[in-house]
């Protein structure tokens, strides 16, 4: 007959091995976005006007770069499409 304490340890969620390699890197990464998440959105709880300034000025110059980078890239061109 197998151990109780083997047969508990797939329900209370620790494992007898500790991990290590890749799983200890990926929980470890993990937890950092984790804290690195909850700093932004604590941030911008406790400062909403300046969260949503820098969120619409990003959006705004990530709009004007990439419309320059379309209008330079259609400067370029010798034959058009429509012609």
């Amino acid at each position: 007959m197998a151990d109780k304490q083997n047969l508990n340890a797939g329900f209370t969620g620790t494992p007898a091995d500790q991990p290590e390699g890749l799983t200890k890197a990926a929980r470890s990464a993990a937890d950092g976005v984790k804290r690195e998440a909850y700093a932004v959105v604590s941030g911008a709880r406790a400062h909403p006007q300046t969260a949503s300034a820098l969120v619409l000025s990003t959006g705004i110059l990530a709009f004007g770069l990439g419309y320059l980078l379309g209008r330079s890239s259609t400067d370029n061109m010798t034959r058009r499409y429509w012609r």
